[in-house]
């Protein structure tokens, strides 16, 4: 998976963070912090509100090859978003505990400007796994905590 490119594997990346502290629910682990995706892409997992969102950090490189320019949301469904940024989109949200070690929200693909239920489930205290699901066929991919 890649924040950019490869759509179908790019069902992205990003952690998600214990809500205990926000919402009483059954996940356990605290996926607040720092994450890297296997793309080299750096996500910040963190509070949104009384939930968890993931959002983009630092890019996987510093500009789009395809403009020479730093990346954009250029695959936003809504024109008045296409230039911004990408670093500071959230490409997950609205992450609640769904059961120990697993936490439900949105994941928004920046690849095609699409949004699919996601899930982040904890490995092991230095590893989360980003899952997205469109018509019940799931793909996802890891990412190591930096921080």
């Amino acid at each position: 998976m890649t924040f950019y490119g490869h759509c179908s594997a790019s069902i992205i990346v990003c952690a998600f963070v214990s809500l205990s502290a926000f919402v009483c629910g059954p996940a356990q682990a605290d996926p607040r912090g720092l994450w890297l995706a296997q793309d080299g892409a750096k996500v910040q997992v963190g509070p949104c509100g009384a939930r968890l969102c993931a959002t983009i950090a630092v890019p996987k490189s510093r500009v789009d090859p395809a403009t020479g320019q730093p990346w954009t949301d250029k695959n936003n469904p809504n024109p008045a978003l296409r230039s911004r940024p990408l670093v500071g989109v959230a490409v997950l949200s609205g992450l609640v505990p769904e059961t120990p070690g697993k936490w439900s929200g949105q994941l928004y693909n920046v690849d095609n400007g699409q949004t699919y239920t996601g899930h982040l489930v904890e490995v092991d205290r230095g590893t989360v796994r980003v899952e997205g699901c469109v018509i019940g066929i799931c793909g996802g991919q890891n990412m190591r905590r930096l921080r």
